[in-house]
C-alpha cells in the first residue's frame, strides 16, 4: 500500500506479453523496440499468439506472466484481455490506435511508464467485468465474460425485436427495439454512450441497460446493482437475434433461449499513474465539461 486507498503493484514482473495493433506499423515497431528493451533488463518477453514479435516467445500459457502491455487501441486491448482468458493479469495500455479510453498512456510515455512498472511504482486498478450466460432451458448452452458490453441485437433482417427483461426472476418491461446494450461501468462510455446511455463512474457497482433505437418515447436506459441477475429473451415464435461480446460476434439466440447477466466473480486488473483523474480522461477524450 501506498497512500490512502493506494495500491501499488509491487509483484516482480520477470514475464511480460506485448499485444500490438496489427493494422498499424509504427505499433509493431514499437513492440519491437519495447522487446529488446525489456530483454536487456533480463525480462522474458512474449507475444500474442497469434502475432509474430522478434525476440519474443509465442505464449503458451498466460499463468505465468506478470503483466500484459498494450500497444495500440481499445480493440486492442480488449483482444488482450480475450488473450488471457480465465487468468487476472494487470495491463499497461498505451495508446497506438483510435480514442484510447482504455489504451490512455500516451505513446511517449511507453518507457517511462513501463520503468515505473518495473520499480513497482504504479497504482494496479480494478474494473467490473460481466459474466454472461445463454441458456436453453435449464441447461448452460454457453457461457462468457466480456469487459465493456454485450449488445442483443437484431442481425441483418430489418424488422425490430421484441425482448422481455427480468431482474432476478421477476418481471421489469418490454422492449422493441433493434436491439440493447448492457454495459459495465468501463464500458459506458463506448456503445453504450453513442447510443444515449448514461457515463458511470468506474467505481460504481452497476450495469447499465440501454435500448438501441427503441420504438417507444419511454424506453429508457436502465442501472442495476451488479449483483443482481438480469434476464433476457425474445418474445415471439421463430424470431431470432445476435449476441455480440466486447465487439466479437459470439452465438445466435432464439425464442427458447434466455440470456443471463450479472458482474463476473473476478475483476479485471490494470495499471495506472498513481492520481489519475477519470474525470481528466473524460474532458481530454470525450471534451467533457466543455461548451459547444
Amino acid at each position: 500500500m501506498s497512500g490512502r486507498g493506494v495500491t501499488l503493484y509491487k509483484k516482480k514482473i520477470s514475464n511480460v506479453a506485448v499485444v500490438f495493433r496489427r493494422a498499424t506499423p509504427a505499433a509493431h515497431a514499437s513492440a519491437r523496440e519495447l522487446c529488446h528493451w525489456l530483454r536487456d533488463r533480463r525480462v522474458k518477453v512474449f507475444s500474442h499468439p497469434e502475432q509474430k514479435l522478434d525476440g519474443a516467445a509465442k505464449l503458451r500459457n498466460a499463468k505465468a506472466l506478470d503483466l500484459v502491455i498494450v500497444l495500440g487501441g481499445d480493440g486492442t486491448y480488449l483482444e488482450a484481455v480475450r488473450m488471457l482468458g480465465p487468468e487476472r493479469v494487470p495491463l499497461l495500455g498505451v495508446n497506438m490506435g483510435g480514442l484510447g479510453f482504455l489504451t490512455v498512456t500516451r505513446v511517449q510515455d511507453l518507457f517511462p511508464m513501463v520503468e515505473l512498472a518495473l520499480e513497482g511504482k504504479l497504482e494496479m486498478k480494478r474494473r467490473s467485468m460481466l459474466n454472461v450466460q445463454v441458456r436453453s432451458g435449464n441447461k448452460v448452452r454457453s457461457e462468457f465474460a466480456c469487459l465493456n458490453d454485450l449488445v442483443i441485437e437484431r442481425g441483418p433482417t430489418s424488422q425490430l425485436i421484441h425482448l422481455a427483461m427480468t431482474v432476478d426472476r421477476l418481471p421489469i418491461t418490454t422492449i422493441k427495439a433493434d436491439g440493447l446494450i448492457v454495459a459495465t461501468p468501463t464500458g459506458s462510455t463506448a456503445y453504450n454512450l453513442a447510443g444515449g446511455g448514461p457515463i458511470l463512474h468506474p467505481e460504481v457497482d452497476a450495469l447499465v441497460v440501454t435500448p438501441i433505437c427503441p420504438h417507444s418515447l419511454t424506453s429508457r436506459p436502465f442501472i442495476f446493482p451488479d449483483k443482481r441477475k438480469v434476464q433476457f429473451s425474445i418474445i415471439g415464435a421463430g424470431k431470432k437475434a445476435v449476441l455480440t461480446l466486447d465487439g466479437q460476434k459470439k452465438a445466435k439466440i432464439g425464442p427458447n433461449d434466455e440470456v443471463w447477466v450479472d458482474r463476473h466473480p473476478d475483476d479485471h486488473l490494470f495499471l495506472r499513474k498513481v492520481g489519475h483523474n477519470f474525470f481528466s480522461l473524460l474532458k481530454e477524450k470525450l471534451k467533457f465539461g466543455e461548451r459547444a
